[in-house]
């Protein structure tokens, strides 16, 4: 909900919002990256990047292996607007989690992770259910 709101504020859609996800956590991807990962057909994901690319927050760069081809990254400078955004959330989160020891915040630490790739690997035995 909290990047939903984000999103509503920047003006952008929930495929928006989710390809810009994608290049947060993955870094710089092609535009067939982008469309395997979201599910896009390749010229649904050319206008996206046209349209992120208006907005300021993302740009083509040359691929640095093949120059016919093309990476689309974030663009820092228009991303850091959202920044204040973020405030409360990170300073919350650091308050709270000073309460912990440095034992329980492993403790955390674990179960996140693992509760992160269970849910990877439900989603890819959703996405190939002929591979269980």
């Amino acid at each position: 909900m909290f990047h939903t709101a984000i999103a509503e504020l920047r003006g952008l859609s929930v495929v928006e919002s989710k390809v810009m996800d994608y290049l947060a956590r993955l870094g710089p991807q092609t535009p067939k990256d982008l469309a395997r990962l979201s599910g896009l057909a390749p010229a649904s994901v050319t206008a996206l990047v046209d349209r992120l690319e208006k907005k300021g927050l993302v740009l083509r760069k040359p691929h640095p292996d093949d120059r016919r081809r093309v990476l689309i990254e974030m663009d820092m400078a228009g991303v850091a607007a959202a920044a204040p955004m973020w405030d409360h959330l990170l300073r919350s989160a650091h308050d709270h989690l000073e309460r912990y020891t440095d034992d329980q915040l492993r403790t955390i630490i674990d179960f996140v992770a693992a509760a992160a790739a269970i849910t990877h690997e439900s989603t890819a035995m959703l996405r190939n259910p002929s591979k269980e």
